[in-house]
């Protein structure tokens, strides 16, 4: 018997039931479409800065934008930035990020309060001692008194301690004690679900709060959130906080968010990337929607796939052409999405020889098989799997781009 998992059978788990919260016009949770987000790095306090930045990750794809809100400069800015994005047509949820002072911070700044359309506490640093309760309480209140849902982030950074030091000295008089990593992923869940049930207490409703336990290590952002998932039906927000720069945290984001979201966990993302220095910051939103289209979850642009080239493909014409094809789609996008509802699922082969190049165009929407080293100079084109044309000589990049347009047209435009 062939045990093999076929291409129908292959495919995510059913997704966890979490309940649904609405965070302007965005719903998170509840079956919704899992959402992706991402954060500025500018200084709150210069709205026309802020501004600008949170309109390119809204225009890049990030369908909810966090701002820090550290000090009372940084609150009194949130109005006016909103008033900026409305004047500029970006009317994308904003989510004010409070550690420390966000109890003073909305009491003190109403229009801020009102502005944000979301909150993000962190539960390890929200109050100490005795005030940790009546500082939580005074944000929870304030939420409610404006309609805003919150975010009860904990974070291994800021985990806290009270919370870890009574589970470890609970761990050490334990029969058979579990190791101090094991003790303290257990802090950080029950750190977001006591205060997920504190909130509660006061009036929050669950359509109202959603849950984050961000870690800096895959394999624990992992077992952290299979018992997030496990024990509540809370809307959770994914990240690997901290995932570093470059290759390093793309691949470490989508390790760790890729296994849970196979298995069905997971609302709204966010790829926690550090940026070069004056480096894109929308490149985060890039990468989470990335993730979630090559896993199938949801559909942003159309895909270009190109094969990575080797003995056989000495000349660069198929990168180049790849990179071509792809930045002409990239920069049409914003007209195509208006012109042609539904072009975000074109799939586009770029193809370097002979080997594959033939078999993997016929399977996209359109596919071209550029000729590899001692190759006849002949590219065939195929769409939807049948040969279509065969392209050759110096107006070949041009011709293939036509054939994409038309393509594109006949398929998505207007009947």
């Amino acid at each position: 018997m062939d045990e093999r998992v076929s291409a129908t059978d292959a495919g995510p788990a059913p997704r966890h039931r979490t309940v649904a919260v609405d965070i302007g016009r965005v719903r998170v949770g509840g079956g919704a479409p899992i959402v992706v987000q991402s954060m500025t790095n500018t200084d709150t306090a210069d709205a026309e800065a802020t501004a600008r930045q949170v309109a390119a990750l809204a225009r890049a794809g990030s369908e909810i934008v966090r701002i820090t809100v550290d000090r009372n400069e940084a609150a009194a800015a949130v109005p006016r930035i909103r008033e900026q994005l409305l004047r500029m047509g970006v009317e994308v949820p904003l989510v004010g990020d409070f550690h420390y002072i966000g109890h003073k911070l909305l009491a003190d700044h109403p229009a801020c309060a009102d502005a944000l359309d979301k909150y993000r506490i962190n539960p390890g640093n929200v109050g100490f001692k005795d005030k940790r309760d009546r500082q939580f309480t005074a944000i929870i209140e304030t939420a409610l008194r404006y309609g805003k849902p919150v975010r009860i982030g904990a974070n291994w950074g800021s985990l806290d301690q009270e919370l870890l030091t009574h589970l470890m000295d609970e761990n050490a008089q334990a029969a058979r004690p579990r190791d101090a990593r094991a003790v303290t992923r257990e802090a950080m869940v029950q750190s977001a679900l006591l205060s997920a049930q504190r909130a509660e207490e006061i009036g929050l409703p669950r359509s109202k709060i959603i849950l984050s336990a961000k870690v800096s290590a895959v394999q624990d952002l992992i077992a952290i959130y299979r018992e997030l998932a496990r024990r509540s039906d809370y809307a959770l927000h994914l990240g690997l906080t901290e995932a570093g720069m470059g290759s390093k945290g793309i691949v470490a984001s989508s390790a760790a968010m890729g296994v849970l979201l196979q298995e069905g966990i997971g609302d709204t993302i966010r790829v926690s990337l550090t940026p070069d220095p004056g480096g894109d910051r929308t490149l985060e939103v890039k990468v989470a929607q990335e993730l979630l289209q090559t896993m199938g979850f949801r559909t942003f642009v159309p895909l270009v796939a190109a094969c990575p080239g080797c003995g056989r493909t000495t000349s660069t014409t198929f990168q180049e052409l790849a990179q071509e094809i792809q930045s002409f789609i990239h920069a049409s996008m914003p007209d195509w999405k208006r012109r042609y509802p539904g072009v975000e699922a074109l799939n586009v082969a770029v193809m370097g020889c002979i080997v594959n190049g033939p078999g993997e165009s016929k399977h996209a929407d359109i596919g071209i098989s550029l000729p590899g080293t001692g190759e006849q100079p002949t590219a065939p084109v195929f769409i939807d799997g049948e040969k279509a044309a065969t392209l050759r000589g110096p107006t070949l990049a041009a011709d293939f781009k036509a054939m994409v347009v038309a393509y594109i047209e006949k398929r998505w435009g207007t009947k």
